[in-house]
């Protein structure tokens, strides 16, 4: 039997995947996940979407970025608990990139104790990605923190990304001149085909109000794919996605935006 005892020095070659960068100096970008909360519809807890901010950032350090997980409050944040694989309902059991997260101590510290999206440098960013979950539609439309990041961005020419119902941040977000963000721009978002699957699902209205509707309302033009299907939208430096299924095809339409 083959000697398994590998002997690693510091003068070992690097093993890590390789990626083609335009540049040596650290790239990074910012995932905003959603504080928890109680939802005032069934007053159940709720929080990110796990699936929203795993798949992202696998996709995103894969390609050799390096990524902040902030929320707006700072602090603990929280799955929902279907999107948890561990979850007993297993409605999310087959999300092993979720399960990979979770059970790495590293990663799963991240969680423990998120920077406040006030406290950071958003200069240091390339792209600003805002996860959903069921929290967003309580906490994100109105959030004055998550519209300054927000145009912040936008009015640095950065990447702005938002999927599934972190497009909540965006629906009443304006800008300097006081436009609105979404006005005349294609975009998704969870769509009310899924919001009506949710509730028979669930035996109760789950959702406060609707993305796709508030977004028609601000004068986006709104498309979607289908239940369920993996869908991501670019408009200039605009990214949405339109639900948990969606946030993968998100973080490579903001690679290819961003030029990785």
């Amino acid at each position: 039997m083959p000697d398994t005892n590998v002997h690693v020095t510091s003068a070992s070659p690097d093993h890590h995947l390789r990626v083609d960068t335009l540049t040596d100096r650290p790239r990074e970008v910012l995932i905003v996940v959603a504080n928890p909360t109680v939802s005032s519809n069934n007053h159940w807890p709720v929080g990110f979407w796990g699936a929203e901010l795993t798949h992202p950032y696998y996709e995103l350090t894969e390609a050799g970025f390096r990524v902040t997980i902030a929320s707006p409050a700072g602090g603990k944040v929280e799955m929902d608990a279907l999107s948890d694989p561990r979850d007993p309902s297993r409605w999310s059991a087959e999300d092993l990139i979720t399960m990979g997260f979770v059970n790495t101590p590293a990663l799963a510290a991240l969680l423990a104790d998120t920077p406040a999206l006030d406290s950071l440098d958003l200069d240091r960013y390339e792209a600003l990605l805002i996860a959903g979950g069921q929290s967003p539609m309580f906490t994100f439309r109105d959030n004055p923190a998550l519209h300054r990041a927000v145009r912040a961005f936008w009015e640095a020419e950065k990447v702005v990304s938002a999927y599934c119902h972190g497009v909540a941040a965006l629906v009443d977000c304006t800008l300097a001149d006081g436009t609105a963000l979404v006005a005349g721009r294609t975009l998704t978002g969870f769509s009310n085909l899924e919001e009506e699957y949710g509730n028979r699902a669930a035996g109760v209205q789950i959702m406060p109000w609707r993305v796709e509707d508030a977004l028609r309302e601000r004068g986006a033009n709104y498309i979607s794919a289908g239940l369920f299907k993996p869908f991501a939208v670019r408009d200039g430096r605009l990214v949405t996605g339109q639900q948990q299924y969606s946030s993968r095809k998100v973080a490579q339409a903001v690679i290819a935006a961003i030029g990785a």
